[in-house]
């Protein structure tokens, strides 16, 4: 088995294709809960891919199915033995959002609106270290940096060369992001680092596979005024859509079609009434000469 494997998106599919048997089988998941004396909500956790599943699991689940298929039975096996790999992320120790950045690693597309801060993927260091210190000021320089080595790792699926006709390699993430004009003019570290941060964002939106556009103040209020969130797409069809929401404890993720409908559509509005891709360059551009005007004003 190749060692680029995600254990995030394995454990996902391998969770769809064990609700699917049970489903088949016409059990709640209550009723297989108590055949294998767990609790409903493991179970429920095991089909969502929220929870490692071993090949104890996937063989006591197989035999409550009655699966006679063995060629499937050794399938799931190898897919769960497979989602227990750790991803690269683990090796910075504990992430609070591993089970996200599993999800973006192997994502064929990005759709973020962000009204706070320049989303995590079109950071600079500097601005991204700022952020980390003043969002968790409890936090010790090292996680600091662990933070901020993770983020700026994550941004190699931007820099990702486009995939070879012929290897179909997986490509750069394709990425969509509309943010509020807040972030833009929040000083996040000096005038310095913001200069910087948005010449950097200006640079990036002009990559074939970033998409880059503001939400001016003047819009006034507009679908993404109840806060951030992202829906992540896959390459692979039989992985659904995630929509995703940052918590301060806990982060949601919605993967029921109607709820990822509904995100998607309130993006298309938010798309729609943002400034286009030129005007956002423009806009960003005369932000900057504010800030170079406060800086040189102090």
């Amino acid at each position: 088995m190749a060692s680029n494997v995600n254990p995030t998106v394995r454990r996902r599919r391998l969770g769809m294709e064990l609700r699917k048997l049970r489903e088949d089988k016409g059990m709640t998941a209550e009723q297989v809960a108590e055949r294998l004396l767990v609790s409903q909500s493991k179970i429920s956790r095991l089909e969502n891919g929220r929870r490692s599943i071993s090949q104890r699991d996937v063989r006591d689940l197989c035999d409550v199915y009655e699966v006679e298929d063995r060629r499937l039975v050794d399938s799931l096996m190898q897919m769960a033995k497979d989602s227990r790999q750790q991803g690269w992320w683990h090796a910075f120790g504990d992430i609070p959002y591993s089970v996200y950045i599993g999800l973006e690693t192997d994502a064929a597309s990005l759709r973020v609106y962000e009204p706070q801060i320049i989303p995590g993927l079109l950071q600079t260091h500097e601005y991204a270290t700022a952020i980390v210190r003043g969002a968790v000021p409890e936090t010790s320089q090292s996680d600091i940096e662990k933070r901020v080595q993770v983020r700026i790792r994550r941004q190699e699926r931007i820099a990702e060369a486009e995939p070879a006709p012929v290897t179909g390699d997986r490509g750069p993430l394709r990425l969509w992001a509309v943010i509020d004009e807040a972030a833009l003019r929040r000083r996040v570290g000096d005038e310095d680092v913001m200069i910087r941060q948005l010449e950097h964002l200006i640079g990036q939106s002009e990559l074939p596979h970033v998409t880059v556009q503001v939400m001016p103040f003047s819009m006034g209020a507009h679908p993404g005024v109840n806060g951030q969130y992202a829906i992540l797409e896959f390459p692979d069809a039989s992985d659904s859509t995630v929509v995703y929401i940052e918590g301060v404890t806990s982060d949601l993720y919605l993967e029921k079609a109607n709820d990822v409908q509904k995100y998607s559509v309130m993006y298309e509005h938010l798309r729609a009434q943002a400034l286009n891709v030129e005007h956002t360059r423009e806009f960003i551009a005369a932000i900057i000469d504010d800030h170079a005007k406060n800086r040189d004003d102090r």
